[in-house]
C-alpha cells in the first residue's frame, strides 16, 4: 500500500505544496454558484398552474445545472483524494475551470431572458463544454505534477467519459442554433453518461 499524506491524501514523495486551499477554494465557490443559480428562480405568477407550467422549463435548466455543477464537484473531490501534492499549473487550470463554472448562473439568466433562444442555448453549452475542458486540463496538470507511475495517473487512465463529454458538448453547442430541443437533449445525455458507475478513483485508494 502506498503511503500517504494523512492531511492532504495522495502519494509522499514528490514537491509541491497542499491541495488543501485548492479544496477549499472550489467547495466555496461551488457552493456560491449553485446559491446564485437557485435565486435566479423565479415564483409562478397568479395563482393557477398556467403559471407553474411557464414556470418549469427555467427549473428544469436549473436542476440540470444543479446536477452539471454537483457532478464537477464530485469527480473534483475523488480527484484530489487521489492527489499528492499540487504545483502552480494545477492552481492555474483549476481557476480556469471554476472561472466557467461561475458563468452557469450568468447563462441560466441569458436562457430566461431570451426564452430559450438559440444563441442562448448555444451559450449554455459553450460554457459547460469549456468548464468540461477545464476539468481535464486540472486532470492532466495534477497527472503532470506527479510521479509517472503514482495512483492519479492509473485511475485517470484514458479518460475516455472526460473526451466525450467535451466532444458532445462541443457537437450540441453548435448544434443549438438550428436546433436548440436537440442540444438540450444532449447536455442531457452527458449527464446521463456521468451517472454511469465509475469506481477507478475509489479502487485505487483503497488499494
Amino acid at each position: 500500500m502506498t503511503d500517504r499524506d494523512p492531511e492532504i491524501g495522495g502519494d509522499i514523495g514528490h514537491r509541491g505544496m497542499p491541495s488543501s486551499r485548492m479544496e477549499a477554494l472550489t467547495d466555496g465557490v461551488v457552493a456560491i454558484v449553485i446559491t446564485v443559480m437557485v435565486i435566479e428562480l423565479r415564483v409562478p405568477t397568479g395563482d393557477g398552474w398556467a403559471g407553474v407550467a411557464a414556470s418549469m422549463p427555467l427549473l428544469l435548466v436549473y436542476a440540470l445545472s444543479f446536477v452539471n455543477v454537483g457532478l464537477f464537484w464530485n469527480n473534483h473531490h475523488h480527484l484530489l483524494q487521489a492527489t499528492g501534492r499540487i504545483d502552480g499549473r494545477v492552481l492555474w487550470a483549476n481557476l480556469f475551470h471554476l472561472f466557467w463554472l461561475s458563468l452557469i448562473p450568468y447563462t441560466i439568466r441569458w436562457l430566461d431572458e431570451s426564452d430559450f433562444a438559440a444563441l442562448a442555448v448555444a451559450g449554455y453549452g459553450l460554457v459547460l463544454g469549456m468548464a468540461s475542458i477545464g476539468y481535464e486540463l486540472l486532470v492532466r496538470a495534477i497527472i503532470a505534477s506527479h510521479p509517472a507511475n503514482a495512483a492519479i495517473a492509473r485511475a485517470v487512465g484514458r479518460d475516455i467519459k472526460g473526451r466525450v463529454s467535451v466532444a458532445s458538448y462541443a457537437l450540441a453547442a453548435g448544434l443549438a442554433l438550428v436546433h436548440p430541443g436537440l442540444a438540450l437533449a444532449i447536455y442531457l445525455a452527458v449527464i446521463l453518461l456521468w451517472f454511469i458507475p465509475d469506481r477507478r478513483m475509489e479502487r485505487i485508494l483503497s488499494d
